[in-house]
């Protein structure tokens, strides 16, 4: 049986798989392509090295207010929302805002102005609500990333990584108000048409996000989302002139060139483990979960049972029976809870009569 070493899912994030299309051909300075599906990363390029991400921080943004606002409330905009540099969407002090109109004209139209009055609304301050954008980073692992702000203007603090936008783009898509609003391409909100830069939403088939960015020190940067039969792929690239053309390029090659296969069903028999002091010797374990994976031609994954293989007697139907791991080569891509399948009672010693010892029952 070949040797499978253990990772972290944060370790398993870090994996560097290419996908089939050519590598050479990204003009992106750094980047990533996720099946988000399965957390396997497809692609990366510098992945891990802090940047300048410009109005992609809006992801944040909108994230925060999503998961802690009711988006229906409305709210007077205040002065200090009014005329912030760079894109807006030219909000007016004193008019009144429902908070989707506002997620509408920070992820479409990317309003810097939007991004401000929504972090007053939800944070109280602007310093406060970038407290919270930093703790949700923190709570979702983004070891890379740190805010100063909730629009992405430029600063020497102010920075993430690929890899930290997509786990981050990833785990936004799944709530529901957030992935609706990326997902539109044009729409009128209090009374402005607004339509949404995200050209790959035209492009590519199933595209439904995320956000550009740009801003002269950072350079053009883009986060996208694709589904297909189930199947969600995420794109990042930063400070790459040609990006439209490249993430078309990674989230075909990416649907194309990897399937997802169930590896395992709920309910398999994974392999025995040897039971001391039991009435059985040994006792079958099973998953207790499906796991689904994606996997390129030819790839062959190995399931490997982690512990000692051994349980002391008595095991019992159904209890946990820790887990098996996943591995392609010599990498964890992941790993199911494993059960018993059924109850082995511990070995109940022999009595021995008083009488034996006198008539030689025992020697």
């Amino acid at each position: 049986m070949r040797k499978c070493l253990t990772r972290t899912a944060a370790a398993l994030l870090a994996a560097v798989l290419l996908y089939p299309g050519s590598a050479g051909a990204m003009s992106a300075r750094k980047a990533i392509l996720v099946d988000a599906t399965t957390g396997r990363v497809l692609y990366e390029k510098a992945a891990d090295e802090q940047s300048l991400i410009a109005s992609t921080t809006k992801i944040m943004t909108a994230l925060v207010v999503c998961e802690r606002c009711n988006v229906l409330d409305r709210m007077r905009i205040p002065k200090e929302a009014v005329g912030i540099e760079g894109s807006s969407m030219y909000l007016r002090e004193g008019e009144v805002l429902t908070l989707q109109d506002l997620l509408y004209g920070l992820m479409l139209h990317s309003g810097n102005d939007a991004a401000v009055a929504l972090a007053i609304y939800c944070g109280g301050t602007v310093e406060g609500f970038v407290e919270l954008m930093n703790e949700k980073a923190r709570l979702l692992g983004l070891t890379g990333t740190n805010f100063e702000n909730p629009n992405g203007l430029d600063s020497p603090h102010h920075y993430s990584t690929a890899r930290d936008l997509a786990v981050l783009a990833s785990y936004a898509m799944e709530d529901p108000i957030f992935q609706k609003i990326v997902s539109t391409k044009s729409v009128t909100a209090a009374g402005r048409s607004l339509r949404n830069h995200n050209k790959l939403l035209w492009r590519v088939e199933g595209a439904d996000g995320v956000k550009t960015g740009y801003t002269r020190a950072a350079g053009r940067i883009l986060v996208s989302s694709a589904v297909r039969q189930g199947r969600r792929l995420v794109a990042v690239t930063i400070d790459d002139g040609d990006d439209w053309v490249d993430h078309a390029a990674m989230l075909e090659d990416g649907f194309s060139g990897y399937a997802l296969q169930k590896i395992v069903d709920k309910g398999a028999s994974l392999g025995t483990v040897a039971v001391f002091g039991g009435q059985k010797s040994k006792a079958e374990v099973l998953a207790a979960e499906d796991f689904t994976y994606a996997l390129a031609p030819g790839e062959e994954p190995s399931v490997i049972l982690s512990g000692p293989g051994f349980a002391y007697a008595p095991v019992v139907q159904g209890e946990e029976a820790g887990f098996a791991y996943i591995c392609l080569g010599d990498r964890v891509v992941g790993k199911v809870p494993l059960v018993y399948r059924e109850t082995v009672e511990q070995k109940v010693p022999e009595k021995k009569h008083f009488w034996d010892g006198w008539f030689g029952g025992s020697k």
